[in-house]
Protein backbone atom coordinates (compact mmCIF):
# COMPACT_ATOMS: atom_id res chain seq x y z
CA UNK A 1 0.00 0.00 0.00
CA UNK A 2 2.84 1.98 -0.17
CA UNK A 3 2.29 3.54 -3.45
CA UNK A 4 -1.62 4.37 -2.60
CA UNK A 5 -0.40 6.01 0.74
CA UNK A 6 2.22 8.29 -1.56
CA UNK A 7 -0.93 9.65 -3.75
CA UNK A 8 -2.68 10.78 -0.80
CA UNK A 9 -0.07 12.41 0.65
CA UNK A 10 1.46 13.79 -2.28
CA UNK A 11 1.44 18.14 -1.97
CA UNK A 12 -1.42 18.18 0.79
CA UNK A 13 -0.87 21.96 0.31
CA UNK A 14 -2.20 21.39 -3.42
CA UNK A 15 -4.85 18.73 -2.26
CA UNK A 16 -3.09 16.47 -4.77
CA UNK A 17 -3.23 13.44 -3.00
CA UNK A 18 -5.69 11.21 -4.70
CA UNK A 19 -4.70 13.08 -8.56
CA UNK A 20 -5.19 9.66 -10.58
CA UNK A 21 -3.65 9.20 -14.58
CA UNK A 22 -5.45 10.01 -17.79
CA UNK A 23 -4.71 8.21 -20.44
CA UNK A 24 -6.82 5.46 -21.25
CA UNK A 25 -4.01 2.62 -20.75
CA UNK A 26 -3.64 3.79 -17.57
CA UNK A 27 -7.15 3.88 -16.73
CA UNK A 28 -7.60 0.24 -14.96
CA UNK A 29 -4.67 0.80 -12.74
CA UNK A 30 -6.35 4.25 -11.74
CA UNK A 31 -9.53 2.40 -10.88
CA UNK A 32 -7.91 -0.01 -8.50
CA UNK A 33 -6.22 2.88 -6.78
CA UNK A 34 -9.70 5.09 -6.59
CA UNK A 35 -11.13 2.12 -4.58
CA UNK A 36 -8.15 1.47 -2.90
CA UNK A 37 -7.78 4.47 -1.88
CA UNK A 38 -11.01 4.65 -0.09
CA UNK A 39 -10.02 2.00 2.39
CA UNK A 40 -6.21 2.79 2.83
CA UNK A 41 -5.69 6.05 4.08
CA UNK A 42 -2.33 6.88 5.74
CA UNK A 43 -2.75 6.83 9.25
CA UNK A 44 -0.83 9.93 10.18
CA UNK A 45 -2.72 12.14 7.50
CA UNK A 46 -6.19 10.90 7.18
CA UNK A 47 -7.78 13.33 5.05
CA UNK A 48 -11.39 14.84 6.13
CA UNK A 49 -14.54 13.19 4.32
CA UNK A 50 -14.95 17.01 2.29
CA UNK A 51 -11.49 16.31 0.87
CA UNK A 52 -12.19 12.66 -0.04
CA UNK A 53 -15.12 14.06 -1.78
CA UNK A 54 -13.76 16.66 -3.77
CA UNK A 55 -11.11 13.97 -4.88
CA UNK A 56 -14.09 12.19 -6.13
CA UNK A 57 -15.96 14.92 -7.61
CA UNK A 58 -12.46 15.76 -9.92
CA UNK A 59 -11.72 12.20 -10.32
CA UNK A 60 -15.60 11.09 -11.64
CA UNK A 61 -14.21 13.78 -15.02
CA UNK A 62 -11.71 10.81 -15.75
CA UNK A 63 -14.48 8.11 -16.43
CA UNK A 64 -17.48 9.56 -17.55
CA UNK A 65 -18.16 10.95 -21.05
CA UNK A 66 -20.31 13.27 -22.42
CA UNK A 67 -21.79 14.06 -25.53
CA UNK A 68 -20.27 14.90 -28.74
CA UNK A 69 -21.97 18.04 -29.49
CA UNK A 70 -22.55 18.59 -25.38
CA UNK A 71 -18.24 18.41 -24.96
CA UNK A 72 -17.79 21.03 -27.67
CA UNK A 73 -19.49 23.86 -26.45
CA UNK A 74 -16.88 24.94 -24.14
CA UNK A 75 -13.61 25.67 -23.47
CA UNK A 76 -13.05 24.87 -19.66
CA UNK A 77 -14.69 21.67 -17.54
CA UNK A 78 -16.82 23.14 -14.89
CA UNK A 79 -17.31 20.95 -11.68
CA UNK A 80 -20.75 23.21 -10.02
CA UNK A 81 -22.17 23.39 -6.59
CA UNK A 82 -25.85 24.06 -6.22
CA UNK A 83 -26.47 25.14 -3.36
CA UNK A 84 -24.65 25.68 0.03
CA UNK A 85 -21.24 24.89 -0.64
CA UNK A 86 -19.85 22.03 1.63
CA UNK A 87 -16.33 22.34 0.32
CA UNK A 88 -15.41 26.33 1.09
CA UNK A 89 -11.90 26.21 -0.44
CA UNK A 90 -10.77 22.53 -0.44
CA UNK A 91 -12.33 21.75 -3.77
CA UNK A 92 -10.75 24.84 -5.41
CA UNK A 93 -7.78 23.71 -4.52
CA UNK A 94 -7.92 19.78 -5.70
CA UNK A 95 -8.68 21.57 -9.35
CA UNK A 96 -5.79 24.37 -9.60
CA UNK A 97 -3.78 23.73 -12.83
CA UNK A 98 -5.73 20.85 -13.44
CA UNK A 99 -7.17 19.41 -17.12
CA UNK A 100 -9.63 16.61 -17.82
CA UNK A 101 -9.74 15.88 -21.51
CA UNK A 102 -7.40 18.68 -22.42
CA UNK A 103 -9.70 21.24 -21.05
CA UNK A 104 -8.94 23.33 -17.85
CA UNK A 105 -10.91 22.41 -14.43
CA UNK A 106 -12.70 25.51 -13.02
CA UNK A 107 -15.51 25.32 -10.33
CA UNK A 108 -18.69 27.46 -10.39
CA UNK A 109 -20.86 28.01 -7.27
CA UNK A 110 -24.53 28.38 -8.74
CA UNK A 111 -28.13 28.90 -7.04
CA UNK A 112 -30.31 28.80 -10.25
CA UNK A 113 -31.06 25.54 -12.20
CA UNK A 114 -31.04 28.01 -15.60
CA UNK A 115 -26.85 27.90 -14.45
CA UNK A 116 -26.61 24.08 -14.66
CA UNK A 117 -26.06 24.01 -18.33
CA UNK A 118 -22.55 25.67 -17.55
CA UNK A 119 -21.54 22.05 -16.01
CA UNK A 120 -20.09 19.14 -16.36
CA UNK A 121 -20.25 17.73 -13.02
CA UNK A 122 -22.95 19.36 -10.86
CA UNK A 123 -22.22 18.42 -7.45
CA UNK A 124 -25.69 18.77 -5.79
CA UNK A 125 -25.75 20.21 -2.22
CA UNK A 126 -28.10 18.88 1.14
CA UNK A 127 -29.62 21.92 1.32
CA UNK A 128 -31.39 21.81 -2.02
CA UNK A 129 -33.17 18.15 -1.21
CA UNK A 130 -36.49 19.88 -1.44
CA UNK A 131 -36.50 20.47 -4.98
CA UNK A 132 -34.50 17.47 -6.17
CA UNK A 133 -36.56 15.78 -8.87
CA UNK A 134 -36.61 19.20 -10.50
CA UNK A 135 -32.70 19.12 -10.58
CA UNK A 136 -32.72 15.77 -12.14
CA UNK A 137 -34.60 16.40 -14.94
CA UNK A 138 -32.54 19.83 -15.88
CA UNK A 139 -29.77 17.54 -15.62
CA UNK A 140 -30.87 14.97 -18.18
CA UNK A 141 -32.07 17.75 -20.18
CA UNK A 142 -28.63 19.40 -20.32
CA UNK A 143 -26.81 16.03 -20.05
CA UNK A 144 -24.65 16.65 -16.73
CA UNK A 145 -23.61 14.52 -14.15
CA UNK A 146 -25.27 14.69 -11.42
CA UNK A 147 -23.36 14.04 -7.61
CA UNK A 148 -24.43 14.04 -4.13
CA UNK A 149 -24.07 12.96 -0.71
CA UNK A 150 -27.45 13.57 0.34
CA UNK A 151 -29.37 10.31 1.65
CA UNK A 152 -30.23 7.62 -1.16
CA UNK A 153 -28.97 9.68 -3.83
CA UNK A 154 -28.57 7.40 -6.74
CA UNK A 155 -31.71 5.29 -5.50
CA UNK A 156 -34.10 8.83 -5.88
CA UNK A 157 -32.32 9.70 -9.75
CA UNK A 158 -29.05 10.73 -9.09
CA UNK A 159 -25.99 9.74 -11.19
CA UNK A 160 -23.38 9.02 -8.43
CA UNK A 161 -24.29 9.16 -4.40
CA UNK A 162 -21.33 9.65 -1.68
CA UNK A 163 -21.92 7.15 0.76
CA UNK A 164 -20.32 6.65 4.27
CA UNK A 165 -19.38 2.80 3.95
CA UNK A 166 -17.62 1.17 7.31
CA UNK A 167 -16.20 4.36 7.95
CA UNK A 168 -15.25 5.18 4.07
CA UNK A 169 -16.63 7.61 2.04
CA UNK A 170 -17.48 4.97 -1.33
CA UNK A 171 -19.82 5.58 -4.18
CA UNK A 172 -23.02 4.50 -5.44
CA UNK A 173 -23.61 4.55 -9.51
CA UNK A 174 -27.83 4.52 -11.35
CA UNK A 175 -26.43 3.42 -14.85
CA UNK A 176 -29.72 4.51 -15.72
CA UNK A 177 -30.17 7.92 -14.43
CA UNK A 178 -26.22 8.27 -16.63
CA UNK A 179 -28.38 6.74 -19.83
CA UNK A 180 -31.01 9.11 -19.18
CA UNK A 181 -28.35 12.26 -19.30
CA UNK A 182 -26.55 10.25 -22.46
CA UNK A 183 -23.16 10.18 -20.46
CA UNK A 184 -21.30 7.05 -21.00
CA UNK A 185 -19.81 5.29 -17.69
CA UNK A 186 -16.67 3.66 -17.75
CA UNK A 187 -16.55 0.09 -17.11
CA UNK A 188 -13.58 0.68 -14.81
CA UNK A 189 -15.93 3.40 -12.58
CA UNK A 190 -18.85 0.58 -12.72
CA UNK A 191 -16.18 -2.10 -11.10
CA UNK A 192 -15.29 -0.16 -8.40
CA UNK A 193 -18.90 1.07 -7.21
CA UNK A 194 -20.26 -0.23 -4.26
CA UNK A 195 -23.43 -0.76 -5.91
CA UNK A 196 -24.71 -0.37 -9.53
CA UNK A 197 -28.59 0.52 -9.99
CA UNK A 198 -30.33 -0.56 -13.15
CA UNK A 199 -29.30 0.39 -17.06
CA UNK A 200 -27.77 -1.65 -19.91
CA UNK A 201 -24.49 -0.38 -21.30
CA UNK A 202 -20.82 0.54 -19.72
CA UNK A 203 -17.93 2.04 -22.03
CA UNK A 204 -15.29 -0.22 -22.00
Amino acid sequence: MTEVNSLIVDKPRRARWMRLPVGRWQRCCAAVVLLSCAFSWAQTSKPSDSQVEAAYLYNFGKFVTWPSNRAATSYAFYICVLGKDPFGPILDETVNGEQIDGKKVGILRISRLQEVRSCNILFVSSSEEKRLPTIIVEAERVHVLTVSDMPHFAERGGTIGLVNHNDRIRFEVNRAAAEKCHLGLSSELLKVALRVIGGKTARN
